[in-house]
């Protein structure tokens, strides 16, 4: 799982860091010392678990994880028992830790939030294998986009734009939506802003993809995960 820490303490940034390098299946995409400082990584990447602190500058997690349309699996993280009550009345936090607190009581935490993780990804997959197209709706009118047409998808700020083999569609959209959508063999996030059709990729040269002419960017943090799937398949 990805995971990020929203914390703005540092000593409790270092412990939170250290647990989840002993947990392998945990990955860091990130540490931040505000919500806001994070909201664009959470956007538009796939983030799997928060380490949330709730008393943190400029919105509060509590507050913060009440904007997201979408968010992800939550362990809250504070000094004080008297916000438990408050946190828990939100369905995305899977757990509440007090500091300080134990190895033990932050690896039960997890499990909870890979439980939810697991239940969430196996009923992605359910939807992704019965489903061969999608519908947008764009200057009210609704488009209907195969995925078998699609190369790949752009994120820029708020808007996505979809390239197809026959046109291109921008609208107000965020990309991590789009990987709810997708089917998860046959699309891969190489970038925190790109999205692609893996059997679309005619080139990896260097820190780049060839696709039908367009050059697409390889993120350093998503290029081990697209290397694994090339060793393990064959381009073309």
């Amino acid at each position: 799982m990805n995971c990020i820490i929203i914390e703005d303490e540092l000593p409790a940034q270092r412990i939170l860091q250290n647990y989840i390098s002993k947990l392998p299946d945990l990955t860091i995409e990130g540490c931040f010392q505000s919500a806001l400082n994070a909201n664009t990584l959470i956007s538009n990447q796939n983030i799997d678990v928060v380490f949330l602190d709730i008393n943190l500058p400029d919105i509060s997690g509590i507050q913060y994880i009440k904007t997201l349309a979408n968010p992800p699996a939550v362990i809250m993280t504070t000094a004080y028992h008297e916000h438990a009550v408050e946190s828990f009345e939100l369905d995305t936090i899977c757990d509440y830790l007090v500091k300080p607190f134990s190895f033990e009581r932050f690896l039960k935490a997890v499990n909870k939030a890979k439980k939810n993780h697991q239940k969430k990804a196996h009923n992605i997959i359910n939807v992704e294998t019965s489903t061969e197209h999608v519908f947008l709706n764009i200057d009210k009118t609704l488009h209907k986009i195969n995925f078998s047409d699609i190369i790949y998808i752009e994120s820029d700020k708020n808007y996505v734009t979809v390239v197809t083999d026959h046109a291109k569609w921008s609208y107000i959209e965020s990309l991590k939506n789009w990987i709810l959508k997708l089917p998860a063999d046959d699309f891969i996030q190489v970038h925190k802003s790109f999205i692609v059709s893996y059997n679309r990729i005619e080139k990896i040269n260097g820190n780049q993809l060839i696709m039908k002419d367009n050059k697409i960017p390889i993120g350093r943090s998503f290029k081990t995960s697209l290397l694994r799937k090339v060793n393990g398949n064959d381009l073309g």
